[in-house]
């Protein structure tokens, strides 16, 4: 058996495993993992940006894009890592380039480069016509968790 075959540990192999709960961020993000890639550390995400997203103007708040940006280049991060580790965000930057409507959004991330504790990362969102919506940098530092996943308590949407 090749190592790509091999069941993968992680907090992020946990959660798509299904061994630990999706977190709630994910969960209102509408977060569903299209292909992942940790030895070229890439993840593809898709979102669900429903009506409960939109600003006044009936596009997708900034804050949301930011938050589907972290949520993408963290975890193309985080699926590189052993057991027991995690990547919080440390610097977020975010670029808006066209207004963003209801519906799927995808999402591009990526490690630029990653040292013993400090990474870099990228990403992108697009919409479903693959238009550029925003793109950012992010810094993360790795370290051991503090909590681990399985102890997170799943939400009342997880329950049923």
């Amino acid at each position: 058996m090749d190592r790509r075959e091999q069941p993968r540990e992680g907090v992020f192999w946990d959660i798509q495993a299904g061994r630990v709960p999706t977190p709630p961020a994910a969960v209102t993000l509408g977060w569903e993992v299209v292909d992942v890639d940790p030895e070229s550390g890439t993840l593809d995400l898709a979102f669900d940006a429903g009506e409960r997203f939109l600003n006044p103007a009936g596009t997708v708040q900034g804050g949301f894009l930011a938050a589907m940006l972290d949520d993408t280049m963290g975890p193309a991060l985080v699926a590189t890592l052993p057991p027991g580790y995690f990547a919080p965000t440390l610097d977020l930057q975010v670029q808006f380039l066209r207004p963003a409507r209801p519906g799927r959004i995808l999402g591009h991330g990526e490690v630029v480069k990653r040292g013993r504790e400090v990474c870099f990362l990228s990403g992108r969102l697009t919409d479903a016509e693959d238009r550029l919506l925003a793109t950012g940098t992010a810094t993360a530092r790795i370290q051991p968790m503090e909590t681990p996943a399985a102890a997170v308590p799943p939400t009342s949407e997880q329950r049923g």
